[in-house]
Formats: structure tokens, C-alpha cells, sequence
């Protein structure tokens, strides 16, 4: 999952010490750090001041209140977009089921359901509520809520995203008034903790309108914050609930700790960095080196007014590159992914624009060192390879050394080599260059588009694009407004487009939305490629019904060195810091967690040593 959480004998042992068989939290093959009298995570200021605004800042727009449905863009803090699957915490209106802690690698604590049990034939999960736990109009929840919740989520009227994350979930039966069963189609050696993700919503949200035509109405949630203030497009303020039923609960103590919590919409970053300065916004995470470098300075910096934090990290970044869309013939033949790929120069990019302060991403498990393919097949690896239906299709993809990102060395003759190399494999394609381009047979030239929210990624595309006008081909940038590209990805109206792969510590049942080939053809589906293959489909299987963790390492080390062999994507680059400028009365906790996500962070952890 983007948490696989529990290994199941972990579990059942656990399970066993309880008449119930029921228990309060749960870790990834090991016992949890918190036992069941834990008051706060270590992380977190249980003392922390409530009170005052947050004021953070959001490019593009938004036109719609329900994140749950396809169509339309969300605005920021709900903690779910349509197109993507986000943790509960990071967001401000709706609780799940269970949430996770920061401080371990991935372990799972009650939320709205006080305690967990997994049936003895690991075919179904119960939870029971929290008596305490209410909505945001003060009525409790109750079993029937969650089952109106999961049921609402899995149709046709929500994202297809959740129907692919939940599919192995056969059905939620109310068993109690504060009792849910989840049962399964299959064993699945994670679903039982990623059914713990589902956010529970009223069945009032909307006064029985259909689901995906909830566009305005304010969401009534379980969550802190209530919706204040909206301006379509331009702001959205949420407000501190003051009743919220979970604030004293260990695994919510001396989080949301702001009284409000505004987001102010800009379309370019310049915007946002201006509004910085001039006292407009609290904070601000950079991603541009070389804005951080050049443009945070000034009064407000030198007298301590504002902080710049450079935050060193090793958090899971996964994959994150330029992805093809192989609908279109033209990117099914791997040997022109390859070509498109050695134009791109990382080595001088990294020396002329990040000062250094990137480092390549070499695998869609990024940073995690059990799950990131290696030189040398394990005996682990080479056993599952063995067993596989398709073993003979994965050793006709997957010959030679492991792929690793072409390096230049940032000099012209490493870039010319690579350059000689792509304009080999374009002709082995049947792509030769005559008359001004590169043309195939048809005499097609080879133009290419990608679409931009805004300008920060035009001078890394802009370098990209040289290198391959000297190979002939033609790349535009298209400066779009983002809920136009999210619209056109959705469609898979598009050639080019950045996104990012994996990522998780713990990899399972999202690989199926991200790269199985029953998402490929689902709009709406994260499967941007259109990746379709039978090889990919048996690994993540492999994945998913991993029985512990070396196994899943294992099996996930096989999917990179597959995928890596593909050439489905260009490998981008990752920051080895977060880059955050703060008000300087803004507290966090010390020290920062390394692999936690700042922006989140803000909304988590958090506040004022003077509330405003």
C-alpha cells in the first residue's frame, strides 16, 4: 500500500493475547512501538498551544468541494484528491478509520475505530467504533456510516482510484451499531490495514443528491476542521472544530494545533514567494534550488522575521520522472524510450541549476535500500522468477546489466557519446533524420508536447528540449492551468507527463491502480503510461500476497529491475533536502522527523509560541 502495514502472523500473535482478539495498534512485522496506555506520539508537543491562523498558499485553482469524484479539482487540505490516493492525516476534514505513526516504519493506531481484529481465516477485518467519535454536525458514527462511506467510494460515482486501492474488499457488513466487518474475496496480506485508510463521511453530506453531483456542499466529515470561508478558485479557510471528539486521543494529541488554517491560491510561484515576503503567507516549502538560493532573501530574512530550514531527509521519493504515454505507437518501441532518455542531462542540470543539491532517482523505490533492485539477482528474487507463469517473457525483457541513468559527467563529450548512442537507437527504430527532422517511414516528423502548471519546470524541460533538437525532435512546452492537465491526463489526451511512481515503504495493493493493466484503460486511473503487461500483473500479485517481509523486498526488487528494463520512464531526480521558509514565531517539533512530509507536517505538528 502506500503503507503495507502488518505482516499476518504478526497480527494473529498479537490477536492471541486477547480474549477478543482484538487490538489497539498494529506494526509491520513487529511489535508497535505504543502500547495500548500510550497518551501522545513522541514526535508530537502534547502541551502545544491552540490558537491563531495559518496562512499557506496553493497554485492553480479549484472548483469543486467533493474530493472523492473524478471530475473537477479539489481544493488543498482535504487530505484526498481524485486523482490520487492521500493519508487522512495530512488533511483537515476527515478521519479514517485508523491512522499511522511517523516514528516507526509503518505501524497502524485506532482512530475512529478504538480496536482492530483480523478473523482467524484472514478472509475478513472487524472494527469497532469509537463511542466518542462524531461528525461535524454533532451526530455520532455509526457502523452505517462507514458501510455508506466504503460503499459510496467503491461505485461508479467516485474515482476509480479507491475501486482499484479496495478491490479485493468482497463487501462491509454492519454487524453491530458500532461494529463493521469488512470481508474479503481473497487473502490479500494487507487489505486488512489498508481498509483501516478509509475516510468516513455522513450520509447527510449532500441531502441524497447523487454522489458525484456533491460539487459545492460542504463536506460533513469527522475530522478537526469545518470548511469557513470558500472562494472558488482563489481561497479556501478551514476552522478549528471546537467539540473535535478526537482531540485528546493519544494518536491525535498535540496535533491541529491552529485555531485556522487558510490556503490563498496563486498562479505562478512568483506569487507566492512575493506574498512570503511581504507577510502574506506563514510558510512556504521550495521546491527550486535555485529560487531558495537567489530570491529568499532580503529585510525580513536578515532580521530572523523569517527562518530558512534546509532539512536534510532519506524519506521514500519513488520514481520520479517523465512518463510516455504508450497509447501511442510511437513510445511502444522501447529503443526510442532509451533515446529520449540519454538526451536528458542530469549531471549538467545538477551543476548549473540545483547547486548541486539533487541527487538522480535510479529506482521507483527510491531510498529504500531492501526494496531497490541491486546488481546481482538474490536467491530470493531468482526463486520467484522460477515461479512465475511469464518467467520466459520477463527473461526475453530483462537482459544485461541493470539500467542506470545515463551520467555525462557534465562534459559536451559525455553528452555528445550519449547523443551518438540515442541517434543509433532512433535509426535501429526506424526514426533517420532528413529534410530538418527526424522523421519515420511516413515521413512523420517527431514533435512532441508536454503541458507545464507553471514556469519553475521550464528551465530543467528547456535543457531536455535542446538536447533533443539536436537529435531532430521537436518538444513544446505548454503552459496550462492545472485542472486542464489533470483533465487531459484523465482522458490520456497527452504525449509527455511528469509524475511520480512508488514512493511507498511498503508497496502493495496502489501498484495496481499505478501499473496493472486493468487500470491502463480506466480513466481517471494513475496508470498514466498505459502500462499493460502480464509480467508486471504477476509480480505485483507477488507483492501483494507477500507473507513477510523479506518476501515483499524480494518480489519488489524483481518489479524495479523489470520496470527499469522497460525504459517506461526518464528518471528525474529527487531533493536530498526539504526546503521550508518560516515565520520565525512558527514552532515545530526538534528534531524533524527525516522522512516526514513537511507541508503535512505544518498541519500535524505545529503552532504559534504566541497565538495571534
Amino acid at each position: 500500500m502506500r503503507g503495507w502495514l502488518l505482516s499476518t502472523l504478526m497480527l494473529l500473535a498479537a490477536c492471541a493475547s486477547s480474549p477478543s482478539w482484538a487490538v489497539h495498534g498494529m506494526g509491520m512485522g513487529y511489535a508497535p512501538k505504543y502500547g495500548p496506555a500510550f497518551t501522545h506520539f513522541d514526535y508530537v508537543n502534547p502541551d502545544a498551544p491552540k490558537g491563531g491562523s495559518l496562512t499557506l498558499s496553493a497554485s492553480g485553482s479549484f472548483d469543486k468541494l467533493n474530493p472523492f469524484t473524478l471530475k473537477g479539482r479539489p481544493p488543498v487540505g482535504m487530505g484526498y484528491s481524485s486523482n490520487g490516493f492521500v493519508f487522512a492525516e495530512y488533511g483537515l476534514l476527515f478521519d479514517s478509520l485508523m491512522t499511522h505513526s511517523e516514528d516507526e516504519p509503518f505501524s497502524n493506531y485506532g482512530l475512529l475505530a478504538e480496536d482492530v481484529a483480523l478473523a482467524p481465516d484472514q478472509l475478513s477485518v472487524t472494527f469497532t467504533l469509537n463511542p466518542k467519535a462524531r461528525f461535524s454536525d454533532g451526530t455520532p458514527v455509526l457502523a452505517d456510516d462507514v458501510k455508506y462511506s466504503f460503499d459510496t467510494l467503491m461505485s461508479k460515482r467516485a474515482s476509480p482510484t479507491f475501486r482499484s486501492y479496495w478491490g479485493d474488499v468482497k463487501e462491509a457488513v454492519v454487524v453491530g451499531e458500532r461494529t463493521i466487518r469488512f470481508d474479503f474475496k481473497r487473502r490479500n496480506a494487507e487489505l486488512h490495514m489498508i481498509v483501516g485508510q478509509l475516510p468516513v463521511f455522513s450520509r447527510a453530506w449532500g441531502k441524497g443528491k447523487p454522489f458525484d453531483e456533491i460539487v459545492s456542499e460542504a463536506p460533513i466529515a469527522t475530522g478537526p476542521y469545518v470548511i469557513d470561508k470558500v472562494d472558488f478558485g482563489k481561497s479556501i479557510s478551514y476552522k478549528l472544530r471546537p467539540d473535535y471528539w478526537a482531540a485528546d486521543l493519544p494518536s491525535r494529541k498535540g496535533m491541529f494545533n491552529f485555531g485556522e488554517v487558510s490556503y490563498q491560491y496563486f498562479k505562478d510561484r512568483l506569487g507566492e514567494e512575493e506574498s512570503l515576503k511581504t507577510g502574506g503567507l506563514d510558510a512556504l516549502e521550495e521546491g527550486s534550488i535555485s529560487a531558495w538560493v537567489r530570491r529568499y532573501k532580503g529585510k525580513r530574512f536578515d532580521s530572523g522575521e523569517i527562518l530558512k530550514d534546509e532539512i536534510s531527509h532519506r524519506r521514500f521519493t519513488g520514481m520520479q520522472g517523465i512518463v510516455m504515454n504508450l497509447r501511442q505507437p510511437r513510445f511502444q518501441d522501447v529503443r526510442v524510450r532509451q533515446a529520449l532518455a540519454l538526451a536528458f542531462d542530469f549531471d549538467w542540470l545538477n551543476q548549473h541549476i540545483f547547486y548541486g543539491r539533487r541527487a538522480r532517482t535510479q529506482s521507483y523505490f527510491q531510498n529504500s535500500d531492501d526494496l531497490m533492485a541491486q546488481p546481482e539477482v538474490s536467491v530470493q528474487e531468482q526463486a520467484l522468477i522460477d515461479q512465475l507463469k511469464s518467467k520466459q517473457r520477463y527473461l526475453a525483457q530483462v537482459q544485461g546489466r541493470l539500467p542506470r541513468p545515463a551520467s555525462t559527467g557534465d562534459t559536451p563529450t559525455g553528452l555528445r557519446r550519449d547523443l551518438v548512442q540515442a541517434q543509433a537507437l532512433l535509426r535501429e527504430a526506424g526514426w533517420t533524420y532528413r529534410d530538418g527532422a527526424l522523421r519515420n517511414a511516413a515521413g512523420q516528423p517527431f514533435a512532441m508536447e508536454i503541458d507545464i502548471p507553471d514556469r519553475s519546470s521550464e528551465p530543467v524541460l528547456a535543457v531536455w528540449a535542446r538536447n533533443l533538437g539536436k537529435l531532430g525532435i521537436t518538444l513544446q512546452l505548454r503552459l496550462r492551468d492545472p485542472s486542464l492537465i489533470k483533465k487531459k491526463q484523465d482522458d490520456f489526451d497527452f504525449d509527455l507527463a511528469v509524475n511520480i511512481l512508488g514512493g511507498s515503504s511498503s508497496p502493495g495493493n496502489e501498484l495496481y491502480d499505478d501499473l496493472g493493466s486493468a487500470s491502463a484503460a480506466e480513466k481517471g486511473s494513475q496508470n498514466l503510461s498505459g502500462i499493460s503487461d502480464p509480467v508486471i500483473d504477476e509480480i505485483i500479485e507477488s507483492i501483494v500476497n507477500s507473507h513477510d517481509r523479506a518476501a515483499l523486498s524480494a518480489a519488489a526488487r524483481l518489479l524495479d529491475r523489470y520496470l527499469l528494463h522497460q525504459h517506461y520512464v526518464i528518471p528525474m531526480y529527487y531533493g536530498k533536502q526539504y526546503f521550508i521558509a518560516r515565520k520565525g514565531h512558527l514552532r515545530r517539533p526538534e528534531p524533524a522527523l527525516p522522512q516526514r512530509l513537511l507541508a503535512g507536517s505544518w498541519l500535524l505538528t505545529m503552532w504559534w509560541d504566541a497565538p495571534r
